[in-house]
């Protein structure tokens, strides 16, 4: 699984049966902490995708110390282990709990339970942020975007199933809110499932649940996203990414509103709302048999097409302004404000990221600029390193090896870029006054990738290696 990274947090590491004894035999980097404080300090360093914590663990109440390590170390994912699950408190903890592992643990119960929060979590480590955008917040006066507004308005009420279209970072997400947010639906929920979150032997048991025994660590029944959204609005992000064979499960739901949960029996009848969201060129996939023709007319009974930022620049003052006053209170600089020449400096930018782009854009100069004015000169110069860092993102290991040769026909090029990165990351940091995460936010980058790049430039101090406890 590459970097994915484990934390498990119990009192006795080298205890047969434990924990730490059951993963270690997992291709993941498995780390240790045998107290709480331990444990904090570990999860504080920002490079931990999954943590597993022993209710017995010392240093703190059952539920309470597993609350306080999710909210204060921010992992991707989190297990808990104990005898007794916790019910409402547990799913109350963080939206981050992925599993309850029961003792006396079963082996392969924990180590499928890992695996599930792993896939979660590095899928989840690469998603992008939340948008400073609030529900309603669909800014735009353009005549695209009104067009938007106008079929939002008309399609909300109704229950006919909205297909959303448009290029990545379009707020294809947020216009799904806004409808269900305007439909008869409001008061029950709105449940998400990004379709390119979970492996496709994960994406069916997460959509229709599964009984007991379905398969190896299924230890009683779960509900899935689709039961969960009943009454409400089932929002299918990134459909096009779907296999073939998930693909005609989902026709049956669309067509006949049933389903049966994985590994059982039983036909249950659901009244969810349907709305779809992809980026992708569903037409020419139909074309190439890799998207069912039959459920893209299913899917596709109100199209709704998102535009790029770039066709619709009248659009970017309003943004930017918006994004500098809601980034500027979120950070705690209140005064920000864009210069007029900032704002035309954005409004040449292509802006290839769209809306999310311009708002993680924002987000940075919010933190580094000097302020309280962000000048067109603040602007021209992130800009700069930012094509900087897409530039040392594309070079090749080759490159990197030429890179430690500076005689090399591209070392002197490869050794200012490094030297312009190794710049960026450490005034990132500063500006997030050292959060990992939300420097890894501002960079547009995974923290898990930010972590690849810290050890790469050597910006690790020694206490932030690998030199923890290990079970032996």
């Amino acid at each position: 699984m590459g970097e994915a990274s484990v934390l498990v947090a119990e009192s006795d590491v080298t205890k047969p049966g434990g924990i730490a004894k059951i993963l270690v035999t997992e291709k993941i980097e498995l780390l240790c902490a045998d107290t709480f404080e331990t444990a904090l300090e570990i999860l504080k360093r920002g490079s931990i995708h999954v943590l597993v914590v022993d209710a017995n663990l010392s240093g703190g109440p059952r539920v309470g110390l597993f609350r306080e390590l999710v909210e204060q170390g921010e992992p991707e994912a989190a297990i808990f282990v104990a005898n007794e699950p916790a019910g409402d408190e547990l799913e109350r903890v963080s939206s981050t709990i992925v599993e309850f592992v029961r003792r006396p643990v079963d082996a392969d119960q924990l180590r499928f339970a890992v695996r599930k929060a792993l896939a979660f979590a590095l899928r989840k480590a690469e998603a992008p942020p939340p948008s400073a955008l609030s529900p309603g917040e669909i800014i735009g006066s353009s005549s695209l975007m009104k067009a938007v507004h106008n079929l939002i308005q008309r399609a909300a009420p109704g229950s006919a199933t909205i297909l959303i279209r448009g290029e990545s970072g379009t707020g294809k997400e947020l216009v799904a809110r806004e409808i269900h947010r305007r439909s008869s639906r409001s008061r029950e929920r709105f449940q998400k499932i990004d379709c390119t979150s979970f492996p496709e032997t994960l994406l069916e048991s997460e959509l229709f649940g599964y009984e007991r025994g379905a398969f190896t660590g299924a230890v009683g029944r779960k509900k899935g996203r689709i039961e969960q959204a009943d009454g409400g609005t089932l929002f299918l992000d990134e459909i096009g990414d779907v296999s073939l064979p998930l693909q005609s499960k989902l026709l049956r739901l669309l067509q006949q509103r049933e389903f049966e949960r994985v590994g059982g029996n039983e036909t249950l009848n659901i009244d969810v709302r349907f709305v779809a969201a992809t980026h992708r060129d569903l037409d020419t996939m139909v074309k190439q048999g890799m998207f069912r023709e039959d459920l893209f007319y299913r899917l596709n009974v109100i199209p709704l097409w998102l535009p790029p930022l770039r066709a619709r620049r009248d659009d970017i003052d309003q943004l930017a302004h918006h994004f500098c006053g809601a980034l500027a209170k979120s950070n705690g600089r209140p005064s920000m404000v864009l210069d007029p020449a900032a704002v035309a400096a954005l409004r040449a930018h292509r802006w290839p990221g769209n809306v999310r782009q311009l708002e993680n854009f924002i987000e940075r100069l919010v933190v580094l600029s000097d302020g309280p004015n962000i000048t067109a000169e603040d602007v021209k110069r992130q800009l700069s390193q930012q094509e900087v860092q897409f530039s040392t993102e594309s070079v090749s290991s080759a490159h990197c090896k030429a890179t430690q040769d500076p005689a090399g026909p591209m070392g002197t090029l490869d050794l200012k870029v490094r030297a312009a990165e190794r710049k960026a990351i450490l005034e990132t940091l500063e500006g997030a006054r050292g959060s990992r995460t939300k420097a890894a936010r501002l960079l547009g980058i995974s923290r898990a990738t930010l972590y690849n790049k810290l050890r790469e430039h050597e910006l690790l101090t020694r206490d932030s290696r690998d030199d923890r406890p290990r079970p032996k």
